[in-house]
């Protein structure tokens, strides 16, 4: 996304991740659940063509669902809520030092659905799109650097097996 470094704006970007999630869900009755899911992933950071480094990010997301049919093989659901995305284990990239990556938080929306083989055993296809701005800090030799407001946005696909009891 494009951030403003020292006045400039700069264009960052973060590479993507592949990462197991666990989600857990719970049904206030036949059409509204939450659902908190948790992972964590390593990214890339780059502005132009500079690697500034890596970082560890844990975003633990809050959704309030809506589920369509909950009973029915094929159950479509949407969802709205929070993320809070963490970064930790920053590691500047050469010729940098000292990166650093605010915590921030933003807000998730979700569409998904699952589809039953059994009355417990079924399979999940989910996509969230989280709005995040985030402050990135780093040194380049003795110059400090600091992208503010940095549009995160992205996109978590996820695809997995659901149980319920």
């Amino acid at each position: 996304g494009d951030g403003v470094v020292n006045g400039t704006a700069l264009q960052t970007d973060v590479g993507d991740a592949v990462t197991p999630e666990l989600d857990v869900t719970y049904f206030f009755n036949d059409h509204i659940a939450a659902e908190l899911i948790a992972a964590t992933a390593q990214h890339s950071i780059s502005a132009g063509s500079n690697d500034l480094g890596e970082t560890w990010i844990l975003p633990p997301t809050l959704t309030l669902q809506y589920h369509f049919q909950r009973d029915e093989k094929f159950s479509p659901y949407v969802g709205a809520g929070l993320n809070y995305s963490y970064f930790y284990g920053e590691d500047a990239g050469t010729g940098f030092s000292d990166l650093d990556v605010d915590g921030a938080v933003g807000y998730a929306l979700q569409a998904g659905f699952d589809y039953w083989f059994n009355d417990n055993l079924g399979l999940n296809l989910d996509v969230k799109y989280v709005d995040l701005d985030v402050d990135v800090d780093v040194n380049l030799g003795a110059t400090p650097l600091a992208a503010r407001d940095v549009d995160l946005n992205p996109w978590i696909i996820g695809t997995g097996v659901s149980y319920r009891f």
